[in-house]
Parts: C-alpha cells; structure tokens; sequence
C-alpha cells in the first residue's frame, strides 16, 4: 500500500500559501509541489470511500488531486476556513462529477426511455420492469447532494405561488403532502392551473439542477 507524507503543520500550510501569492515562479511551484505532496493523504481517505465502485483505487486517488490542485490553486487566504475543510469539498466533488459523466456516457439507454406498452396499451420503460434497485455510496452521496440544492433552488428560481405550490404538492418543509384537487379547493383555483404551475416550477428546477 502507498504510503503519503504526513500533512502540514498550520504554520508550514500558511507559508507555503502565502509562496503561492509570490511573483517568483520556482518558488510558487515548489510552494505548489510541497501542498499537493503533503495533501495526498487526505485524497486517499476520501477516494477509500467510494471503494467497490467500478473503479480503481489509483484512477481515484488521481481524479482527487485534480480536485486538489484546484483547490490549492483558488484558495483565499482571507477565508475562514481550513485548507483541509476546502479542499475536502474540492476533492469530493471531483470524483463525483466523475462518476456523473462516466455514467452519462455509459448508460446509452435512459431508464425512462419507452420500450414498449403493457397489455393495457400503457406506455412502460426500464425503470418499470426493474425489479430492485440498488443505490451505492455514490448515488446515495449525489442524491444527498441534489436534494440540498433543490431545497435551495425552490427559494432562489420559483416564485411565490409556485413554491406554495410544490411545498403542499409533495409535503416538503412541514406540510401535508396533497392532490392536486386538494391544493386547488384550498387555494381556490382550478386543478388544471395547480397542473400547470407544478409543471412550470419543476422544469425551473430541473433547469437550475442540470446547471450544477
């Protein structure tokens, strides 16, 4: 098993991100050099968790310094926050989009792309005849990750007759999951407009969500 250098202390961390500030070249990429080395161990515990993922361990550890070296190389100095806490996220979600692209591109065939009718003429897809699905580390991490910045977005890209709206449709934040008939009595508008409105705020969410 590889073995990684220990970290920075904190004083040697900030000498070597102030180096980075420097105009001298050498020293900024010795300064660089010394920050990614002494980091990889954080990689490496972090890549340890999407172990049994299809993938191996080293292509990981090497998607992670990706994340690294950006982190590395956009970190504010003026900022709160840790090196360590920072480049966590960084690395993190390196692997992640990873994984994200590396599924679109092998999954060729959407789960919900029509493949047929049942005996009723109803429209079926994959996602109906699966038997189970099972959500590894990864899909259970993305969908921690999505549903964070759906809670975020519903404040952000609806307005407020479209957030009442989903909030009552799908029982989020406190309220009582209801039909669609049943918020339309409650507000006093018609079904088909409560259809519409539900419809025009999840496409601004789904739009805000692919832009991620």
């Amino acid at each position: 098993m590889k073995t990684f250098q220990q970290p920075l202390s904190k004083k040697e961390e900030e000498f070597y991100l102030a180096r980075l500030q420097e105009d001298d070249e050498n020293k900024k990429n010795e300064a660089k050099q010394i920050l990614i080395e002494r980091n990889l161990r954080l990689v490496a515990h972090i890549a340890k968790k999407y172990q049994g993922a299809e993938v191996e361990q080293e292509d990981l550890i090497s998607i992670g310094t990706v994340g690294l070296i950006k982190a590395i190389m956009s970190y504010d100095l003026r900022k709160k926050s840790k090196l360590g806490t920072y480049a966590a996220r960084c690395i993190e979600n390196e692997i992640l989009m990873h994984f994200r692209a590396r599924k679109k591109c092998s999954r060729e065939v959407s789960i919900y792309e029509p493949i047929g009718t049942d005996r009723e003429g109803n429209e079926i897809n994959l996602l109906d005849i699966m038997e189970t699905q099972q959500t590894d580390a990864v899909e259970q991490l993305q969908m921690q990750q999505d549903i964070k910045a759906l809670q975020e977005y519903i404040d952000i890209v609806l307005d407020e007759r479209e957030k009442e709206i989903l909030l009552l449709r799908f029982g989020l934040r406190g309220h009582k999951e209801l039909t669609q008939r049943e918020i339309g009595e409650k507000l006093n508008i018609s079904r088909s407009y409560i259809s519409r409105i539900e419809k025009k705020a999840l496409y601004k969410l789904r739009v805000a969500l692919l832009k991620e």
